[in-house]
């Protein structure tokens, strides 16, 4: 197989935070296709079952938790037993978000901590619960959902924006501190991709129109589409596998190329 086996996650357990659906689900099948034990989490038994009903119809024998990821006790209370019952973990995609589309004058010190506290904290909470078994296995990938807003600002997501920013700083800081331990952190800065969150974005207005949000998305992608859960399986291998090996520090952004292009010109 040469370079192919590289890619394989046989005989590796990951843990994909928020994996009932979206992006962490596809993410976490593409594990399982590549070889990979998938251990998940979500905040309420009806969303594990729910996950572990939609990993059984795609043949995967998933793992599923009742854990709030911004509790550090249940964190380190999930982790101990994923171990005991599964295995030490040796891949953790920090994949669980939210985010609230607000005005930031309108939008309260409460609110803006929540976010802050789900998509900041809970990445360093998560990784810091993994990080000990990883260094005594001799290695470890962490790859953290980062955003195009760990770069870029938009109107409504400040407290968004400001946690992925401080997502992306977080996946150096980790790179930098335990790279010498073989435990590899990167991220995946995933562009507009088709999920049930970003449904609404994507609704034909009354008139048959496209909503203005999905066209100015097609009008600033060079792919001119929006990107699909599919598109972010590939990456999430190869940053959980051993072709990432001296990958370290790196934000991947699954974009359709926004980032590079700076638009059309006005006819």
């Amino acid at each position: 197989m040469g370079i192919l086996n590289d890619f394989s996650l046989e005989g590796k357990v990951a843990l994909v935070t928020g994996a009932s659906y979206g992006i962490g689900f596809a993410i976490a099948t593409a594990y399982a296709q590549a070889g990979a034990t998938i251990v998940f989490n979500d905040i309420k038994q009806e969303l594990v079952d729910k996950g572990i009903a939609s990993y059984k119809e795609e043949g995967i024998e998933a793992h599923g938790y009742v854990c709030d990821v911004t509790d550090e006790a249940a964190v380190c209370d999930m982790v101990k037993k994923i171990e005991e019952e599964v295995g030490v973990i040796d891949i953790l995609v920090n994949n669980a978000g939210i985010i609230k589309r607000i005005p930031m004058l309108e939008m309260s010190a409460d609110q803006f901590r929540q976010v802050i506290d789900v998509d900041l904290n809970a990445p360093f909470i998560v990784s810091k619960a993994v990080i000990p078994g990883m260094i005594k296995k001799g290695h470890g990938k962490i790859i953290n959902i980062c955003s195009m807003m760990s770069e870029l600002g938009r109107e409504t997501v400040s407290a968004y924006a400001a946690a992925k920013g401080g997502l992306k700083m977080l996946t150096r800081n980790i790179a930098s501190e335990y790279g010498e331990f073989n435990i590899q952190c990167n991220g995946i800065g995933p562009g507009y991709i088709a999920t049930p969150q970003t449904a609404p974005l994507r609704e034909l207005q009354a008139d048959g129109s496209r909503h203005p949000f999905d066209q100015f998305i097609i009008a600033k992608t060079p792919a001119a589409r929006w990107g699909d859960t599919e598109d972010l399986k590939g990456p999430a291998v190869f940053l959980a596998s051993d072709a990432s090996n001296f990958v370290n520090g790196h934000v991947l952004y699954v974009d359709g190329g926004i980032l590079a292009y700076i638009g059309k010109q006005p006819q």
